[in-house]
């Protein structure tokens, strides 16, 4: 039968670029979206009352998430290629397999970042300037599981830069009273899936010696993961009222509030296949917000 997921899209490939399209973790598509998402909820607040988001800059930003994500994914292989063959999970990945070297990776990388670049320039210039600042964070991101238990928040505050982009595309710079709170949603939502994820990894990683806040909340990973959902909530109420949202947006806060209760509650941190499922399912949680957004202007 038929089938339109990455993940057959992939295998459908040319033998030789299906190493390319899974380092770059294009099977995977739910890494993109939880970076693609800040961005529809920035451009979608930074319309103008009665108006649908800008969808040229939707797709621009789309075509950017892949490209950014891709080239994340890359750096990330790079760095971890001698651990990733230590863990089962990352052990099939195509530079810790052997199916490309350490210079074609390089290569390629350079023609994803040309690519995100090419992007980039197509905004204005306050905008290429805030974009041209987070490589560092997407440079220095995998070496922070070495350095720090908190991996995650350095992913936060990576995976959500869109959030401040979005708006400086579309207004021409940050609306800070907007902007910040609506980034701090996004680190906090960050931190609840991305250690919902890194409960997968738990074991492999006390024995190879990186860190994850999986490993640092341990058994009290719940009670933290509710504080997180509690501060993205509170900042989303904040970035609402700082732009004048309306009853589908504040709505839709509240439906995230639950659907992320219910995801807390049922989380089994034993069972990676769980951990997968919930935080796969976070994309649910960043489809609602921008729902809400578009209805909230409308």
């Amino acid at each position: 039968p038929l089938s339109f997921s990455a993940a057959e899209l992939v295998r459908a490939a040319p033998g030789l670029l299906q190493p390319y399209l899974r380092l770059m973790r294009l099977h995977q598509p739910a890494g993109t979206w939880l970076l693609y998402l800040p961005c529809t909820w920035s451009i979608g607040l930074a319309a103008e009352p009665g108006c649908l988001p800008d969808w040229h800059m939707l797709s621009l930003f789309g075509v950017g998430a892949v490209l950014m994500r891709g080239a994340g994914c890359t750096i990330n292989d790079m760095w971890d290629r001698d651990y990733d063959k230590k863990v089962v999970r990352t052990a099939s990945r195509p530079l810790a397999a052997g199916e490309i070297s350490a210079f074609q990776s390089f290569i390629f990388l350079g023609g994803q970042l040309s690519l995100a670049l090419c992007v980039l320039l197509c905004l204005n210039y306050y905008s290429i300037v805030l974009g041209a600042a987070s490589l560092s964070l997407v440079i220095t991101y995998p070496l922070m599981k070495r350095i720090t238990y908190w991996p995650q928040l350095v992913l936060g505050l990576t995976f959500n830069w869109g959030a401040l982009l979005g708006w400086s595309a579309i207004k021409g710079s940050c609306e800070w009273s907007v902007c910040l709170p609506l980034y701090l949603a996004g680190v906090m939502w960050t931190l609840v899936y991305d250690t919902i994820y890194a409960h997968q990894d738990k074991r492999d990683d006390i024995i190879i010696g990186v860190k994850s806040t999986a490993l640092q909340f341990k058994e009290d990973t719940k009670q933290w993961l509710s504080g997180f959902s509690l501060a993205m909530l509170v900042s989303l109420c904040v970035t609402g009222m700082n732009c004048n949202q309306t009853f589908p947006y504040y709505s839709a806060v509240a439906v995230i509030g639950a659907h992320l209760a219910h995801q807390i509650y049922t989380l089994d941190i034993d069972k990676p296949e769980d951990c997968w499922k919930k935080f796969a399912s976070n994309r649910t949680v960043g489809v609602l917000l921008f729902t809400g957004i578009v209805l909230g202007n409308l």
